[in-house]
């Protein structure tokens, strides 16, 4: 080891472990949210008191223990002792637990929200107690560091450090996040430095106290507002640097410190077992009896005092300080390190042992847009996604051309912002200033203009104004299993399609079609979906669909909106049908509904594009039958719609060509589609060919490969293959009960 790490290198390793170590705290205080800390209520403050004061009178026979067991612990003041080990053992690792919770999807659950908001006044007070230490413990020695008198300076030096923060610099970074909002152009680069030059100041100043540095980084970083934009900002400029090299430093050097052949004999591990004993104890059993008395559930009530027992690099740091400090030598040091490292292991297996909320589709429901009749007793309920404010206009339109008009129709429409959750501290402050107490459901807008608020106003006031009943929530997951996330709340909100923002925009710049995407990690998400959804599908491939800059060649004189429907046939493209004839119902749009029929008649026999769909299903595919539902389907819309839509048939002769020649035509604002699942020889023949979006189907995929000239959005539907599943009508009485239960608990 020392040839990696020489001792000549220590200095130079603990200088950069240090900058780190700064600058991590400063990052925790940024994760903290003093609003949200005062909106956790009595009941979270309650349960950090509880898990705090039972660990801590724990922390006084243990103290006993370690002061005659280990040596050397007995020279340190006893005062000293207790107050380190009473922070190390009742410490919760607040980012630590914001990722555990995050990667079970209980973020936005009651436990989640509970154990939050109770971590959250846990890190306050964990912090002020160490600062408390710290100007107890002086250098550990006997000089006069230790005089009570220089401990009620340090203290008292402490709270003005604070006070002047609170005062002074608080206005001054409120001043400078308004400046570096979404609403002014300024560039923040300049504000970042600055900010980055007052974290090493007021590191310095309380190191000056004699206060440890971290203590006014962290100080620095929760007076911060984290509200608007600068917060994130700063936060992705320099978390990266600071997780990715300096903190890796700081554990390297923490493992140097580390001598496990300190643990010497049956005494010392009896030493461990205790202490990991202790830990658990106190923190589970506290907040256990706390939360029981809260009316908290048993199962709920154990979970929690499993996730406060979370510890992490904020316990690490806790430790080193107090080697630092010369308070706990190498035994001892080693001992709590094996604790907090037992413990942080242990999380996440026991809560997934006890408890995990069941995520069943509900039975009854409705999974197509065909099984809504859309008489007075039913209802039609709609899932939007949308990636942010971009695709607002688009998925706005469409919802707006798909209700229908009959005033004893409804519509329920859940929108759910899509929000990408990964390891940068930063996702985690999303996740803060996204939930409201706890939960998913956005109802207001803040008044710093933050775009998921956008998101929520802009179908709010939809809502309102359409009389549609709209509940707007945030998903916040990881992309590889954001789709457990939709399908859940699709199938718990009994929903008959689910609207998806394709991965890829396109826009006019200049004359010139400029393609924007989000990444294959978005198009996965939707290939998830359209894979396991419990109801139909919708992808749109956004070419400026709702906003005022999409001009059409040829637009129609008295329609504003030109819908083109491609029927070649098939459960997908009666899907598709159907949606038309809602379209078709709305007094500004156009429909159009193009036909092709296959040139000769055959039989199209082992060229099912997706086979495993019906098989997976226990469904029998019968040609015959599926011509007879296509016949029965277009007979059914030319008669409600006969003179009122524009009915074409085409052969099926060069369909790649008629298809592209549809889409650049300029004549469409919009060409819904198919995705194509059904054994026709005129689809099969697109299919020949190579598929650039093998999830949009071979129709959808034409229409949506870049540099062919194609000006329209494309709408590619997904009809759920509902055969064999179970299929009812939702009453409005039926929603009333369903509405008591409106959190969205997969929506992390």
């Amino acid at each position: 080891m020392r040839r990696i790490f020489p001792k000549w290198s220590t200095p130079i390793l603990e200088s950069l472990a240090t900058v780190g170590l700064l600058f991590f705290l400063f990052l925790v205080g940024l994760e903290l949210d003093l609003n949200s800390i005062r909106r956790g209520g009595r009941r979270a403050f309650a349960i950090a008191l509880a898990g705090i004061s039972l660990t801590f009178v724990i922390g006084i026979g243990v103290t006993s223990v370690f002061r005659q067991a280990v040596d050397g612990a007995d020279k340190v003041g006893y005062t000293q002792y207790l107050v380190f080990m009473g922070v190390a053992l009742s410490i919760t690792a607040f980012p630590v637990l914001a990722r555990v919770l995050a990667e079970l999807k209980l973020l936005t659950t009651h436990v989640g929200e509970t154990a939050m908001a109770a971590a959250a006044f846990n890190d306050v007070a964990a912090w002020i107690s160490l600062a408390l230490a710290v100007a107890l413990a002086g250098n550990g020695g006997d000089g006069p560091e230790r005089s009570p008198l220089i401990s009620i300076w340090v203290l008292l030096s402490g709270v003005l450090f604070v006070a002047f923060m609170m005062v002074a610099i608080k206005p001054a970074m409120k001043w400078v996040d308004r400046r570096c909002s979404s609403e002014h152009d300024t560039g923040d680069e300049v504000y970042i430095s600055l900010t980055l030059g007052g974290v090493l100041v007021a590191g310095f100043a309380t190191d000056l106290i004699g206060i440890h540095a971290i203590f006014g980084a962290f100080i620095f970083g929760l007076i911060i507002p984290k509200g608007g934009d600068f917060a994130r900002r700063l936060t992705e400029r320099i978390e990266d640097f600071v997780s990715g090299l300096l903190l890796p430093l700081y554990f390297a050097l923490s493992g140097l410190k580390t001598n496990v052949a300190a643990i010497k004999g049956g005494g010392a591990w009896g030493l461990l077992v205790m202490v990991i004993t202790a830990a658990c104890a106190g923190k589970i059993i506290g907040t256990f009896a706390v939360a029981m008395m809260c009316m908290i559930p048993a199962r709920e009530s154990i979970t929690l005092g499993v996730l406060m027992n979370t510890k992490g690099l904020v316990e690490l740091i806790v430790l080193n300080i107090g080697k630092d400090k010369k308070v706990l030598n190498d035994e001892a040091f080693t001992i709590l390190v094996l604790m907090a490292l037992f413990t942080t292991f242990l999380t996440t297996p026991v809560v997934m042992a006890i408890y995990k909320p069941a995520r069943g589709v509900a039975a009854a429901v409705h999974r197509h847009l065909q099984s809504v009749s859309g008489g007075s007793s039913d209802e039609l309920r709609l899932l939007a996604c949308v990636h942010g404010p971009s695709n607002i206009p688009s998925v706005l339109t469409l919802i707006r051309l798909t209700r229908s008009t009959n005033k004893s129709s409804c519509l329920k429409l859940y929108v759910m912002n899509l929000q990408e959750l990964t390891e940068r501290s930063s996702s985690i402050i999303m996740v803060q200033r996204l939930r409201k107490n706890g939960f998913p459901l956005i109802s207001r807008l803040r008044r710093d203009g933050q775009l998921h608020d956008q998101v929520a106003l802009a179908f709010k006031e939809y809502g309102q104004t359409g009389r549609v009943s709209v509940r707007p929530a945030t998903a916040i997951s990881a992309l590889a299993s954001m789709h457990e996330d939709i399908c859940h709340v699709a199938g718990k909100k009994m929903v008959a399609m689910i609207l998806l923002p394709f991965h890829k925009r396109w826009r006019k710049i200049n004359g010139e079609d400029e393609e924007e995407s989000l990444g294959h990690g978005w198009r996965w998400v939707n290939q998830r979906v359209l894979r396991e959804a419990p109801c139909s599908v919708a992808v749109l491939v956004d070419r400026g669909y709702g906003n005022e800059g999409q001009k059409t060649a040829a637009p129609a004189a008295t329609a504003l909106q030109n819908v083109c429907v491609i029927f070649f046939g098939g459960p997908d493209d009666r899907e598709a049908l159907e949606l038309g004839s809602r379209m078709a119902e709305h007094p500004v749009v156009k429909v159009a509904v193009i036909r092709f029929r296959e040139k000769y008649r055959m039989e199209a026999e082992g060229m099912v594009l997706n086979p495993s769909i019906w098989k997976n299903r226990g469904t029998s595919y019968s040609p015959a039958t599926e011509e007879e539902h296509d016949e029965e389907a277009l007979a059914e819309f030319r008669r409600r719609w006969e003179g009122a839509v524009e009915f074409t048939e085409k052969l099926g002769v060069d369909i790649v060509d008629q298809v592209l020649a549809i889409g650049t035509s300029g004549e469409y604002d919009l060409i819904v589609v198919g995705n194509g699942r059904r054994p026709s020889t005129m689809v099969a023949a697109l299919a020949d060919r190579a598929i650039e979006h093998p999830e949009l189907g071979p129709v959808g995929d034409v229409l949506a490969s870049s540099g062919r000239g194609i000006a329209s959005s494309v709408l590619v539907v997904q009809q759920h293959v509902s055969e064999g599943l179970p299929v009812s009508k939702i009453s409005k009485a039926q929603d009333d009960v369903n509405g008591r239960q409106e959190q969205i608990s997969s929506a992390v």
